[in-house]
């Protein structure tokens, strides 16, 4: 590993640990808030969102200034590239060593999902209406509309076996996505560590991360998008609500597949959804 992967690593260990502190802050901050104090919790949501898009802000600035300074490394750079302009790693799929301390945090977040008020589940759901409305527009524009995909665990690969104009199954494609990251593990390995901590994981980890993919419901991310665009030599297009549309496999000339990423759908998570071209609507009548 050279000095630049180093660096890169370094600096992905640092965002990572930043969040986290952010994360133990928003806690502290909702904690002091009395729940029955409603208009303070509005604002509470408000001061949480700007804290972490100013933190978002600054990664991605970060990011970019670091692929500006090390135009050399080709795959890095695009992977860069993509990290800097939307975050699309949804959970990630559980390491054999960490499955206890997963399942710990998993949990905790049902626990607090529990104690979620009234009115932060009100301001979740406007931001969850905000984000299908933006789509809505953003998908108009290219003729298209959103198609459902089942949210279990799939959705990314079912999204992709959706855009495919001939059949595949989703077993087909987690086998082939794994065994390509397999085959080039020297491509991925400068990107993979723990989601939490920032820890660089060693090799047996990231082969273990590829058994996941083949053999549990483990969400697609980032990774496997690459892997994917790769195996079917196809650009792969990534819409969001609030940020460019990603396209992953540039390289490729076929025509892309289209998938949508949202952030507060699926019991207010992440999740993925494919298209399908605009239905024309017939005109209202004048009389």
């Amino acid at each position: 590993m050279d000095d630049s992967q180093r660096e890169y690593q370094r600096m992905i260990r640092r965002h990572n640990c930043e969040n986290k502190e952010l994360q133990a802050l928003i806690h502290s901050m909702k904690n002091s808030v009395p729940k029955s104090e409603k208009s303070r919790r509005k604002q509470l949501l408000l001061d949480v969102a700007r804290l972490e898009a100013k933190l978002e802000q600054k990664h991605s600035q970060e990011l970019e200034k670091f692929r500006d300074s090390n135009p050399e490394m080709s795959i890095l750079e695009t992977v860069t590239e993509d990290l800097a302009k939307m975050d699309l790693e949804n959970k990630p799929p559980h390491l054999t060593r960490t499955q206890r301390r997963r399942e710990r945090r998993a949990a905790l977040e049902r626990e607090h999902r529990e104690r979620i008020t009234g009115v932060e589940l009100e301001h979740l759901a406007a931001f969850r209406r905000n984000e299908e409305e933006k789509l809505a527009v953003i998908l108009g524009v290219k003729n298209l509309e959103m198609k459902d995909i089942r949210p279990d665990g799939h959705c990314m690969y079912r999204a992709i076996q959706d855009q495919l104009v001939y059949s595949v199954t989703v077993e087909s494609l987690r086998n082939r996505t794994a065994d390509y990251m397999q085959k080039h593990v020297d491509d991925f390995m400068p990107f993979f560590s723990d989601p939490e901590t920032g820890d660089v994981y060693g090799r047996d980890d990231f082969l273990s991360y590829c058994n996941d993919i083949m053999c549990n419901a483990s969400w697609g991310g980032q990774l496997e998008l690459r892997a994917l665009s790769h195996v079917l030599q196809t650009p792969i297009e990534v819409i969001q609500a609030d940020s460019p549309v990603v396209v992953i496999g540039e390289e490729y000339t076929a025509k892309p597949l289209v998938l949508v990423y949202m952030r507060y759908t699926c019991n207010l998570g992440e999740h993925y959804n494919s298209v399908k071209p605009l239905e024309a609507r017939a005109a209202p009548r004048l009389f």
